[in-house]
């Protein structure tokens, strides 16, 4: 099992260095080329090589994964020479920390939220809130949190996941027809980043795997290795039940949990956003009171 995992720790590096290759053109990088058709798309190996000042001969062991060891000034060369931005760069120093087999081991991923993080959610109404696992898996929510994703609490629990979401349900995109773009690229980007530092993580193999399936949109943002996603901090959602509202959204790793993240909502108080967010949260099928929330409520009445 070691040496699977060891090979494709190597294979993703050159993946990423193929699909960020092919995708800068010699205009991107200050190269003059001659008339006629190329037949290769974006840099040729060769002269990616030359303006990283390595060998043609050590480039294509990088990409081909046989080349195991990458120091990491060949990968800042070729960071430079990709005109690479700081995210990418460091995804790339991380890819070749997990080939050379120098990354640290990454807890195992959980579904369990512990308690005290599902009180944040019940105090952070009437604003949508989750939390989502490193593969987008919804793990615990409040009403106006889960609701606000149109259907998707038509899923069982087990199958709700942002990510399949976003590509497989038929209200998603109708739902953010406004953002679309930046929404699937994020979301395709987060999975990229994820999934190139711990390649074979059953949670995230499983929903690549269907993805790539299912959904040719997926299948080609998937190929396009883009590890940044741009983001937009306000976010609209044709909601069939409480109509448009434009919310501001923020997401923040929780301490103490493997991977895990916190996604709220706000609008500004008074806002037509605002009341329908209120509608949202208020209209949303309620879930059973958690005790330790119970036992909150009690405690702030006595006091």
């Amino acid at each position: 099992m070691a040496s699977q995992q060891s090979s494709s720790a190597d294979m993703e590096l050159g993946r990423f260095l193929r699909a960020r290759r092919t995708q800068t053109s010699p205009d991107q990088v200050g190269l003059t080329v001659g008339a006629g058709l190329r037949r290769t798309p974006g840099l040729r190996r060769e002269e990616l090589a030359t303006l990283a000042g390595i060998s043609i001969d050590y480039y294509i062991r990088l990409e081909r994964g046989k080349e195991t060891r990458p120091s990491p000034s060949v990968l800042d060369a070729l960071a430079r020479a990709l005109h690479l931005d700081e995210a990418e760069h460091q995804h790339m120093r991380d890819l070749g920390a997990q080939a050379a087999r120098y990354a640290p081991e990454l807890p195992p991923p959980s579904r369990t939220v512990p308690p005290h993080l599902k009180l944040v959610l019940e105090t952070l109404r009437p604003s949508p809130a989750y939390v989502i696992s490193r593969s987008m898996d919804l793990l615990a929510w409040n009403p106006g949190g889960l609701a606000l994703y149109a259907g998707l609490a038509d899923w069982p629990a087990t199958q709700r996941n942002l990510g399949r979401y976003l590509f497989l349900h038929p209200t998603a995109h109708t739902l953010f027809q406004d953002d679309w773009e930046y929404l699937v690229r994020g979301c395709v980007a987060r999975l990229r980043a994820v999934a190139g530092t711990d390649p074979d993580a059953p949670d995230l193999t499983s929903l690549v795997g269907e993805l790539l399936l299912k959904s040719p949109d997926f299948a080609k943002l998937w190929e396009r290795y883009e590890v940044v996603g741009r983001k937009k901090i306000q976010k609209t959602f044709h909601h069939p039940e409480v109509g448009d509202l434009t919310l501001s959204g923020q997401s923040m790793q929780l301490e103490g949990t493997p991977g895990q993240r916190l996604g709220v909502y706000t609008a500004e108080p008074g806002s037509p956003d605002h009341d329908a967010m209120l509608l949202l949260d208020m209209t949303a099928p309620q879930p059973a009171a958690h005790p330790d929330t119970t036992a909150e409520q009690r405690r702030r009445t006595q006091s």
